[in-house]
């Protein structure tokens, strides 16, 4: 040990200077990382406590404004326009509420990922504004006729008889036309800001609130609403011309007997013209069809429908003309036979078709009426298990009779005449309302159509559906037909459900078993003339059209008494047969086809068009195997399925 030199280190402890701290760089990325994570999940959580502290108070205002929402809706389904508009103005204020309090967190859309909802939170608020504006111009615009619609409000035209108020509205609905492009305007804005919104984005429900369902099916119908709007622009503003505000406007009315199907609502029997001035309307005429057909000096040989369908019928007659489904199509023949046949007959502006549907609703409002010793009346009448006006009607026109009865069926005319003179011979809030939604509630179940010359206005009824037009479908579609032939009236006691059983296969292909089963439970009349009484229910002779999509595939047909037919019609193929329905008895026809299409969606997706003059026929539709719709088809439905 003593050869050995002891060595003295500097230092015996071991220190890293600051400057070879910072020499290691991978201790150093750590810490600095940890640092940015700890200095972003303290601005996170912060910006998260300020949200949650500003979004509060928004919730809570958002909940206080659905609230008057409701109220709002309230007042709009009670038909109160005052009230209407006093809860329009709250919430008014109330959205102005919730503007500012979005305000409050503008700064939140420039955040990535969240800050998309905040910007659907600006879309939806601008688009409640434009929509109340909308609102507001229309209350505003209908108060001063509220007591011509029969609605709550303070009209401007509450003196005078009812004939003066309605010439003084309809003189000065121009100035309500303009209005009509300030809402098409704020309609527009709505429907911009919530195409902005994209649902897809949103969960499906959020607890047990459901979110983008409610999403798609509100921008889907609001969507739907704002194009009927705009495309009824064209009539909105044709209504005062219409009303014969500039000059006279005259109306043919046909009446379509439903209790004898045909094919765009029911056999023609009797004819009204009338002419409309300034609102104020008169009865020109009033008669029988059979009258008007024999009035004809010129003879047309039956089509061969009638041939090989009617009963002992050679000639084609104004009676019978509606053979097409299509409303427009059928009144363009009705009119160009009685224009080439009965020269001196009254031009006219327009076709309008009613139903007994209609006249029943229509005496359940104004109440009974007398008409040569007979009560006409909504009750129910244990004779034929239908309304008492329909019996009396069938009755009085169609008895056979010892005598010579010249007036026959006039007395449709009359009982019309008689029903204008009640719902205008008094102050228009006690009918009109009811009238008012009577008639939008029959067009849409096509009880009532109308045909116009007017191209602006028929551009606008048609857009309204209530021009009884076959329309076009890019997806599946159905409509039946039937069309009674020499049946008596025995639709008042027939009964049709259809059962569409449709099979989608992997590939996409969709074939359809459509079944249409007919039952009339009603004992049978004395239909002998001999006998000389009424002949309401005896042998169905249904002729049937099936309307398709064009180019579907027949596969099979059965249950048709005469040879089927194909054939392309009105943009679509059609399956056409013929059967007979007995009293207390029943038929069933069966068609299975193949859709010209293949399915590339996850939906499936058809149009049914319901037949004017029917009445909530029951529909049956199993996709698969498996029963997914079951309803009363009262109006032209969509159906969508989801697989």
């Amino acid at each position: 040990m003593g050869d050995f030199k002891k060595i003295q280190l500097e230092g015996s402890v071991n220190i890293i200077s600051p400057a070879k701290k910072r020499a290691n760089p991978q201790t150093n990325l750590l810490k600095i990382i940890a640092g940015l994570f700890a200095g972003l999940l303290l601005v996170i959580l912060a910006v998260f406590f300020v949200i949650i502290f500003i979004g509060k108070d928004l919730y809570y205002s958002v909940q206080k404004t659905a609230v008057v929402a409701g109220e709002v809706y309230t007042a709009v389904k009670n038909q109160n326009l005052e009230e209407t508009d006093s809860k329009l103005k709250l919430l008014e204020d109330k959205l102005y509420e919730n503007e500012n309090q979005l305000r409050r967190l503008a700064w939140v859309k420039y955040i990535p990922v969240i800050g998309v909802y905040q910007k659907d939170a600006e879309h939806l608020m601008n688009a409640g504004k434009a929509g109340l504006e909308a609102a507001k111009i229309t209350v505003m615009t209908l108060i001063p006729y509220s007591d011509l619609l029969g609605l709550k409000g303070k009209s401007t035209f509450v003196q005078g008889s009812a004939d003066e108020r309605i010439k003084t509205a309809v003189e000065t609905l121009d100035k309500v036309t303009p209005k009509l492009e300030e809402i098409a305007q704020k309609i527009s804005i709505v429907g911009g800001e919530l195409d902005k919104i994209d649902p897809q984005r949103y969960p499906e429900q959020f607890g047990s609130m459901q979110i983008k369902s409610r999403l798609v099916t509100g921008k889907t119908l609001f969507s739907q609403t704002a194009k009927l709007f705009v495309d009824a622009q064209p009539l909105l503003k044709k209504v005062p011309d219409l009303l014969g505000n500039k000059t006279p406007k005259t109306y043919l009315v046909l009446f379509q007997n439903d209790a004898e199907l045909r094919a765009t609502g029911g056999f023609i029997t009797a004819y009204a013209i009338f002419k409309i001035d300034k609102g104020k309307m008169q009865v020109i005429k009033a008669d029988d069809i059979y009258k008007l057909d024999s009035a004809k000096k010129k003879k047309y040989p039956a089509p061969k429908p009638i041939q090989n369908y009617h009963k002992n019928v050679t000639n084609f007659e104004l009676r019978d003309s509606n053979l097409s489904p299509d409303f427009v199509v059928s009144m363009k023949e009705f009119e160009s036979m009685l224009t080439e046949s009965v020269g001196d007959f009254p031009k006219f502006d327009g076709i309008i078709a009613v139903d007994t549907h209609i006249l029943v609703s229509a005496v359940s409002i104004l109440g009974d009426f007398n008409v040569y010793g007979r009560v006409f009346s909504a009750q129910n009448d244990s004779r034929c298990n239908c309304p008492k006006v329909i019996y009396e009607l069938e009755d009085y026109a169609t008895k056979p009779v010892a005598y010579v009865r010249e007036e026959r069926k006039d007395i449709i005319g009359i009982l019309f005449y008689q029903l204008m003179q009640r719902a205008l011979g008094v102050s228009p809030s006690k009918y009109w309302g009811s009238l008012v939604q009577m008639l939008l509630s029959e067009a849409q179940q096509k009880h009532v159509l109308f045909y116009f010359h007017d191209e602006d206005a028929q551009k606008g009824i048609e857009s309204l559906n209530f021009a009884g037009r076959i329309q076009s479908s890019k997806e599946d579609y159905l409509h039946i037909n039937n069309v009674n032939f020499a049946g008596a009236k025995s639709n008042l006691f027939v009964k049709q459900s259809v059962r569409q059983e449709i099979t989608i296969d992997s590939d996409g292909t969709v074939s359809k078993t459509l079944s249409i089963a007919y039952k009339n439970p009603a004992p049978p009349s004395n239909c002998n003339l001999e006998a000389g009484q009424l002949c309401l229910n005896g042998i169905l002779r249904n002729w049937l059209r099936v309307y398709v999509p064009t180019g579907s595939q027949l596969l099979e047909f059965t249950g048709s008494e005469k040879e089927t037919l194909t054939y392309d019609e009105l943009g679509k193929t059609v399956f056409e047969g013929f059967l007979t329905v007995k009293p207390q008895g029943s038929a069933e026809v069966k068609i299975r086809y193949k859709l010209p299409s293949k399915m590339v969606q996850n939906q499936y997706k058809s149009l049914i068009q319901k037949q004017p003059g029917t009445d909530a026929d029951e529909y049956t539709i199993v996709v698969n195997n498996k029963k997914t719709e079951k309803f009363s088809l009262t109006t032209d439905r969509d159906i969508v399925i989801q697989l």
